[in-house]
């Protein structure tokens, strides 16, 4: 799993950068928000990545900030959102730009986004009711124990927001990280 790339800009584009980190150039999909943070070719530059996995081909999404990331895998969740629309919306605004417009619902925050009719706005709004709730981008990192169980839910392909949303939901009177893995992947699976 890729999750940070930390090198040197080779090239530029409007949708996607290739980064060289140590020699291995990496072809990142970027939002705009996110190519107006990046330097000039030549420059170093640091990306939070997601890498997403489809039957013939793997691509990354890069982010300037972990809550942008944060944001792109929870709209990953949401059906009918690929991960290019998925990349544009999480660009769209903070954190609480989203909250106040979720329960505001209001559609046209998400105006800008190229390809998202109405009726997937609707989807997007009622399906981050209450999920943004539960997530802070801001929280205080979790412990080397609960980081671990996080790694392991990544690990088994699930995204980072559903692993740190999972974590909140294991009885804290687990102590072992086998027994919150299991308590973890029992509760995602419903």
């Amino acid at each position: 799993m890729i999750s940070y790339l930390s090198g040197k800009v080779i090239i530029k584009k409007d949708s996607f950068i290739i980064l060289d980190v140590q020699g291995v150039g990496y072809k990142v999909f970027i939002s705009e928000r996110t190519l107006d943070k990046i330097p000039d070719i030549g420059q170093n530059s640091k990306l939070f990545c997601h890498l997403h996995v489809r039957e013939n081909m793997l691509d990354l999404y890069g982010f300037s900030s972990l809550e942008e990331l944060e944001l792109f895998e929870i709209m990953g969740d949401i059906s009918g959102v690929g991960p290019k629309a998925a990349l544009q919306i999480a660009a769209i605004g903070s954190l609480e730009d989203f909250r106040k417009a979720i329960t505001a619902r209001d559609e046209r925050f998400f105006a800008g986004v190229h390809g998202i009719g109405k009726k997937r706005v609707q989807t997007i709004i009622l399906e981050l009711t209450g999920k943004l709730e539960k997530f802070d981008g801001a929280q205080k990192p979790p412990s080397d124990e609960d980081q671990e169980v996080i790694d392991a839910l990544i690990a088994l392909g699930f995204p980072r927001a559903k692993a740190r949303e999972t974590l909140l939901q294991i009885p804290k009177n687990l102590k072992t990280i086998e027994e919150r893995i299991r308590s973890a992947l029992k509760t995602i699976r419903g």
